[in-house]
């Protein structure tokens, strides 16, 4: 047989155990260039920029054409 808990784990004990398992907000930034809302130390989606120098190249969707 498996070894067993002599007693039930209360429920405060359970909690002091689990206290650091906890979901974060995301914290952003606004972007420089065009002030949308980005990730801190990444290139803005938006614009393509990072530290003042454009680092993607952002394509802008064609229109459609009838």
């Amino acid at each position: 047989m498996a070894p067993l808990p002599k007693r039930k784990i209360a429920h405060a004990r359970q909690g002091e155990r689990r206290a650091h398992m906890k979901l974060k907000a995301e914290t952003l930034v606004n972007c420089p260039q065009c002030n949308t809302p980005k990730l801190p130390h990444h290139a803005c989606t938006n614009c393509g920029t990072y530290n003042g120098r454009e680092v993607i190249d952002i394509k802008t969707p064609k229109k459609k054409t009838s």
